[in-house]
């Protein structure tokens, strides 16, 4: 299925080696020796490919689907066409990308510095770091372990990144401390500084930006996102958070545990989202603000309040999400009522 310019492929893989990875059970009746070539979408899988199914919207592909093989919800096993093998599991999608990753492992990176890199004498480089070209490395620089800077990105002085984490391809880090095992794309901007300035008519007067951003561990930052330091306090990206491209997150904000912002949505400055809250793409949180838990707000959504936890909002300003499309439904009618 993937362009092999691109992605190496590691399969054949045995049967029930790929449901042991997916923490899956075999269906009655399928052979555990199967070779699986790869993995593959259920319209174009073939006889040694694997597919699964975690949208009821596909299910009438998954009944026509020649794939040999197929990860799905247990209550979905009868749908599935004759042969078919069944790796039954009640979270298809996460045994999908353990098998993706069993068949497309990322490759090893070779170690080393550059030839045509800068890395200042005083920074400190942990056992099997990888600096590609045109990279520069500052001051004072702390890279742990196994961490890759890809080719033209930059790491300010006194930064410190954790083992194994990348730095993409003209990304830059200032006035941060980054975890391990972090992912941070091409085009990443962390540590830039605060919009933080008094307005006068007398001219917009800067405030200095004196925080830092603390980022988490296995946390992943999108391509061309920025994260602003803080103005005093620290900007702070907790663990296991996932941000998408062209993200904002202003000064001060707090992100915890698992939060996941979509792409071009913005948290303004001094806002906390709290444990695993989801911000859909173009949507936007207001300054000071805390975003319990839980919460999640739609797409091209605007929120202007506090929020409750487990909270679903969507519109602008950001109402209960059912309310919000009840209103949308009363309007639908009134205007198709004045048309006729």
């Amino acid at each position: 299925m993937a362009d092999s310019r691109f992605f190496a492929n590691k399969g054949p893989i045995v049967l029930s080696d790929l449901a042991e990875l997916a923490g899956a059970t075999l269906s009655e009746g399928s052979d555990r020796t199967l070779l699986i070539d790869d993995v593959a979408p259920l319209d174009i899988a073939g006889a040694r490919e694997i597919s699964f199914l975690d949208n009821r919207k596909y299910i009438s592909a998954f009944e026509s689907s020649n794939a040999a093989a197929c990860i799905v919800a247990p209550e979905h096993a009868e749908r599935a066409p004759a042969g078919m093998a069944l790796l039954l599991s009640e979270t298809p999608y996460r045994g999908y990308a353990r098998i993706a990753h069993a068949f497309y492992m990322t490759e090893a990176v070779k170690t080393g510095v550059h030839a045509k890199a800068f890395v200042d004498e005083t920074a400190i480089l942990g056992a099997g770091v990888t600096v590609a070209a045109s990279a520069v490395i500052e001051a004072d620089v702390r890279l742990g372990d196994g961490v890759v800077i890809e080719a033209g990105a930059v790491v300010g002085r006194g930064v410190t990144v954790g083992p194994g984490t990348v730095l993409g391809v003209g990304a830059s880090l200032s006035h941060c401390d980054v975890g391990a095992r972090c992912q941070l794309h091409p085009g990443v901007r962390i540590g830039t500084r605060g919009f933080g300035f008094d307005m006068s008519a007398e001219g917009h007067l800067d405030v200095p930006q004196l925080g830092r951003v603390i980022v988490g561990d296995d946390v992943e930052v999108g391509a061309n996102s920025t994260i602003d330091r803080g103005a005093g306090p620290d900007t702070v990206i907790g663990d296991g958070c996932k941000i998408d491209n062209l993200v904002q997150i202003g000064h001060n904000v707090r992100l915890g545990r698992g939060c996941v912002v979509i792409a071009q949505a913005g948290v303004a400055g001094s806002s906390t989202l709290e444990d695993f809250v989801i911000l859909a793409a173009q949507s936007g949180v207001a300054g000071h603000l805390t975003v319990a838990p839980g919460t999640q707000l739609a797409a091209r959504s605007g929120l202007m309040r506090d929020s409750k936890p487990g909270a679903k909002l969507a519109g602008n300003p950001a109402i209960p999400a059912k309310e919000y499309f009840r209103q949308m439904a009363v309007l639908a009618k009134i205007t198709k009522d004045r048309r006729r």
